[in-house]
């Protein structure tokens, strides 16, 4: 009598049990995970951002911009009337969240101080056009390369 083997893949071969065993078929390899793309970045900014109560917002996070997010601003009219206000009107875009804020709007932008504007506006450049927030540094006492990561953390962490 013959009948079908059955494997992983669904019916093999005709078998004829008077053939003897037959070999095991090869075990199915499941395809590789995803990579999965960081597309959000959290940061913590060097002064933080003082709200009209008086709260201070450090800790916040920045998305990757899209296109979108890099022709929007050229129609502004803000950034018409002075190109320099791109970056406010960009960094609104990107960033989702800064401390209990969650609508980061271009006045809360505008109200930051200078050192945390640079701060965004280089996080911006490196996780837009590097990818991540690190940094390769070197120790100036003993020359040991080492990497950090320049979205800030724990205090005492860049």
């Amino acid at each position: 009598m013959r009948r079908r083997g059955v494997s992983a893949g669904g019916l093999d071969t005709l078998v004829d049990p008077a053939d003897g065993p037959q070999e095991p078929a090869a075990p199915v390899v499941a395809p590789p995970a995803p990579v999965r793309l960081q597309t959000e970045f959290t940061f913590q900014l060097p002064r933080g951002y003082v709200d009209e109560d008086g709260t201070v917002h450090r800790d916040g996070s920045m998305r990757l911009a899209t296109a979108r997010d890099e022709l929007a601003p050229l129609v502004d009219l803000r950034v018409k009337q002075n190109p320099a206000y791109l970056s406010i009107v960009l960094l609104s875009l990107v960033v989702t969240r800064l401390g209990t804020i969650t609508q980061v709007r271009a006045e809360v932008v505008e109200r930051l101080f200078a050192s945390d504007l640079a701060f965004l506006q280089d996080l911006y450049r490196r996780i837009n056009a590097e990818g991540h927030t690190l940094a390769e540094v070197t120790c100036p006492s003993c020359e040991s390369v080492f990497e950090v990561d320049l979205a800030g953390g724990r205090p005492g962490e860049s």
